[in-house]
């Protein structure tokens, strides 16, 4: 589920829904997003395939990727994959700021850091204006911290 979201920079709502079949043996996923109702193409990078063949090696194509454990038909809920994503920060030590959205967000504030193409992560995005898309994956954020660091009025 983290791989999904961090490779794709889809939302957890589309990560959820998808089945086996939406990514078995598959160069591109291919959705409409729940939230726009747009449709939606995604490139699989080589290393999320291997990833993705490895965690369905013994699923059936029908399955959903993230179920429980009793119902293979039905994803686990926001909630569910609220904790599990907690549950993993917790391990590594890490205890705040950790959610649903830190998928996408890691994804977007990636790309960013990478291509400094804003324009691109807001269509990727559908945000509509540049500030939001900045303040989203947190660079509006980092460009505060850089001011403060870089003023200190006692030296």
């Amino acid at each position: 589920m983290y791989a999904m979201g961090i490779y794709t920079g889809l939302r957890i709502s589309d990560i959820l829904r998808l089945k086996v079949r939406d990514v078995k043996d598959k160069k591109y996923i291919a959705i409409r997003e729940k939230k726009t109702s747009k449709e939606k193409r995604i490139f699989i990078s080589p290393f999320l395939q291997k990833i993705i063949k490895a965690y369905i090696n013994d699923k059936k194509d029908y399955e959903c990727l993230f179920h429980g454990k009793r119902q293979i038909n039905i994803p686990i809920s926001r909630q569910r994959a609220y904790k599990i994503l907690r549950n993993a920060a917790n391990v590594f030590g890490i205890e705040d700021g950790i959610g649903t959205y830190t998928l996408r967000k890691t994804f977007g504030y990636h790309y960013y850091q990478k291509t400094k193409d804003i324009a691109m992560l807001m269509e990727l995005f559908n945000h509509s204006h540049e500030k939001v898309t900045l303040r989203y994956i947190g660079i509006t954020q980092d460009i505060v911290d850089d001011v403060y660091k870089k003023i200190d009025l006692l030296e």
